[in-house]
């Protein structure tokens, strides 16, 4: 890469003197157009007197590119589900620019004849990403390997908090109590089947069926009747090789948002928000896909929860704990069941939850005071104060 081409990127950045964003969007997995319209409600929020912005789009196949279509029109409501489209060129990322931390990289736009061009320099990495290869900690580690800041967990965080298995293990070692559930591993369902069946159906019905690196509802069967089993495990393998089957549990279904904080202070909780699905016309309905992105009458999303206030408070608690117990860094939105005899069960954390304009972790949020754009104003703070690395 030519030193004038990055001598000039460089100078363009610092005359503005604000920190540049690097928004990511899009991605390899089954949760893309999530990610599209995510990025369309962070964009349209994100505080541009603070930050310079400059997105980038990940396709389905993985190529990096400038948006074809703005983000901020993505939504949910069209028959076609929102997507990045692929373009004659490439966008990736160096690390021959310093950003105003004396930290980050360089985007340059390769075109189809091979012809480099700067995007300029950026200081920090917003990455939108929802599931494998973006929230499973593969993007944090070549972030981390290039030495530029980003939003949200690291490595070890995102990667246990993608799969379901590892993840209920964190939360039992710190002592919080979670549902009955079965984890069937590809090399466990080749070497045997049927023992991996039996084992589920150990069970109490209804389970419900999921890959275990998987989220937004995607490939999640409920099943009610053990013939339903092996066509839920086929629906949740097409997703991943690795499944995990879990007790249902009779519940309202709370969420707590965990925001962290600068320093070495504690992480935040915020207040709770709960999932009220309309069991009266489908009494087999959950929060599946559609209730959370394609049909708002399919589930009622209140904040703040009406809960006592004892209760309120230990599920806030347990949610910082359920941050520290994957080594949570930035953000994550905890989900638990409250039972009718009072108990808390943990189901699981998502370290880059939804920020749809319909999702609950802005929303819980906004009900303790943080407007959606200070929330991303925090989150981008947080990041550039963060050291890359081991820390």
């Amino acid at each position: 890469m030519a030193d004038d081409t990055g001598a000039a990127a460089s100078g363009a950045h610092e005359a503005t003197a604000k920190p540049r964003v690097a928004v990511l969007y899009g991605g390899q997995s089954s949760e893309h157009s999530v990610s599209c319209v995510t990025a369309a409600g962070v964009l349209r929020a994100i505080d541009t007197d603070r930050f310079d912005v400059v997105e980038v789009g990940i396709t389905r196949s993985g190529q990096w590119t400038s948006p074809v279509v703005d983000p901020r029109t993505h939504a949910f409501g069209s028959d076609e589900l929102p997507q990045v489209l692929p373009s004659e060129s490439t966008v990736q990322l160096f690390t021959d620019a310093q950003g105003s931390a004396a930290r980050g990289a360089e985007l340059i736009r390769l075109g189809p004849d091979g012809a480099a061009s700067s995007l300029g320099g950026i200081d920090v990495v917003l990455p939108l990403l929802h599931g494998p290869f973006g929230e499973d900690g593969t993007l944090q580690g070549l972030l981390e390997l290039l030495g530029v800041p980003y939003v949200g967990a690291g490595m070890l965080a995102s990667a246990v908090g993608m799969d379901k298995h590892f993840m209920k293990l964190a939360f039992d070692a710190a002592g919080l109590q979670v549902g009955r559930w079965e984890t069937i591993t590809a090399r466990q369902w080749v070497a045997d089947p049927d023992a991996a069946v039996h084992r589920v159906q150990g069970l109490e019905l209804p389970v419900f069926v999921k890959p275990a690196r998987a989220g937004s509802s995607v490939g999640i069967t409920r099943v009610d009747d053990w013939a339903q089993l092996d066509a839920a495990l086929a629906a949740a393998r097409e997703h991943d090789p690795k499944v995990v089957v879990e007790e249902g549990i009779d519940g309202r279904e709370i969420e707590c948002g965990v925001l962290g904080s600068p320093g070495d202070a504690a992480a935040r909780a915020s207040l709770l928000g709960e999932i009220v699905v309309d069991h009266q016309a489908d009494p087999a309905a959950f929060y599946d896909f559609a209730a959370k992105y394609q049909d708002e009458a399919a589930a009622d999303l209140r904040c703040p929860a009406e809960l006592p206030a004892e209760v309120t408070e230990e599920i806030r608690r347990q949610a910082v704990v359920a941050f520290d117990s994957i080594d949570g860094e930035g953000l994550c939105r905890a989900d638990f069941f409250y039972t009718a005899d009072g108990k808390i069960l943990i189901n699981e954390v998502n370290t880059m939850p939804g920020f749809t304009p319909i999702s609950m972790y802005p929303q819980v949020w906004k009900a303790a005071g943080m407007s959606f754009s200070e929330l991303i104003t925090e989150l981008i703070d947080l990041a550039l104060e963060r050291p890359i690395g081991l820390r």
